[in-house]
């Protein structure tokens, strides 16, 4: 088996939230898809250890954002890499209560869609859960965020709990290149990283102490050569 031919698979990025009581959550995810028509459905996948899937299985509730092309990787990456049980992922994220009560994500997002679930089913690793949209709104105009142009462009990096992770090939070990011991994230000195201003070529060691990895936040000490 090739796992690589499951990267031609279409996908989107989104934000999945949920509520418990007065407490919120949320979660990147890909494994999305609609069901049916009449009435119109969706189904997420989404790991048993997260803390939103906690959060659905308790308020049968959940609202998926959809995320634009421009979406920044320290936000993916703040609910992507970030456990909801020791942060706030809201802070500094503009959010409103939707219908079902369960945040809607407005920074970033071109549309979202609130579900009350039907049905779910645990899959091993994973629940998935069929929801009925009771709500959906366009925010903005722009192109969604797909899952080959977070890994192609962005140079995103799958947390190891997503359904679609493939543990990465082990390569020799380069000068020029540094893996974040967070989520994973590689620099690579050849295409430096524009976005945080670091020019192609910049050799780590002379990167600001200050700059921290683009997809999760984490200091430049929590990167090793890989």
């Amino acid at each position: 088996m090739n796992p690589k031919a499951l990267f031609n698979i279409s996908y989107g990025l989104y934000i999945v939230t949920s509520k418990n009581g007065d407490n919120i959550n949320g979660q990147t995810a890909n494994a999305l898809i609609q069901v049916t028509a009449e009435p119109p459905a969706l189904a997420i996948g989404l790991n048993n250890k997260n803390l939103t899937n906690e959060y659905i299985k308790k308020s049968k509730v959940f609202v998926v954002s959809i995320l634009s092309q421009d979406a920044p990787l320290n936000m993916i990456g703040q609910f992507g890499f970030k456990s909801g049980r020791d942060t706030d992922k809201f802070e500094n994220i503009n959010h409103k209560q939707g219908k079902t009560g369960a945040p809607i994500i407005l920074d970033n997002t071109l549309a979202y869609l609130e579900a009350k679930v039907t049905h779910e089913m645990d899959v091993g690793t994973h629940t998935i859960f069929v929801g009925e949209i009771v709500e959906s709104d366009v925010l903005k105009d722009g192109k969604p965020m797909t899952y080959a142009y977070y890994h192609q462009v962005k140079r995103g990096t799958t947390p190891k709990t997503a359904p679609t992770y493939q543990k990465e090939e082990i390569k020799p070990a380069s000068s020029t290149r540094y893996k974040c011991f967070i989520c994973g994230y590689i620099y690579d000195q050849e295409k430096g990283d524009p976005d945080g201003g670091i020019a192609p070529g910049t050799p780590f060691e002379d990167i600001p102490d200050t700059w921290t990895c683009p997809t999760c936040g984490a200091s430049k000490d929590q990167f090793k050569k890989v």
